[in-house]
């Protein structure tokens, strides 16, 4: 049951039963049978799940980097995701490791 909030007045139990006495005369109000309210399921809440999400996570970017896609205005990391995605169309990260050299080993 929900959790009602403070002030909130409730029909008396004639009042509920005129609200539901005309709820059910009218005849586009149909309510639902339990059968039906049994049938029912809830639905998520929220936007549906996407098919490829993206992942939060930090890096690092030169400034002059940042600034120039920052200069491009409201969506610019949209726009660096899909630079980096183009790049990638001809571009392997094999490749970069192979021209650059391995990373260095994480300090701990």
């Amino acid at each position: 049951m929900p959790t009602i909030k403070p002030r909130t007045i409730l029909p008396t139990r004639e009042e509920d039963a005129a609200i539901t006495k005309a709820a059910r005369s009218d005849p586009d109000a149909r309510p639902f049978t339990n059968a039906q309210w049994a049938a029912v399921q809830r639905q998520g809440l929220g936007r549906p799940p996407l098919a490829s999400p993206k992942r939060a996570l930090t890096v690092r970017y030169d400034a002059d980097v940042v600034e120039a896609f920052k200069a491009t205005g409201r969506g610019w990391q949209t726009r660096m995701n899909a630079a980096l995605k183009d790049w990638l169309k001809t571009h392997s990260p094999t490749q970069v490791v192979a021209h650059l050299g391995p990373p260095p080993p994480l300090s701990e």
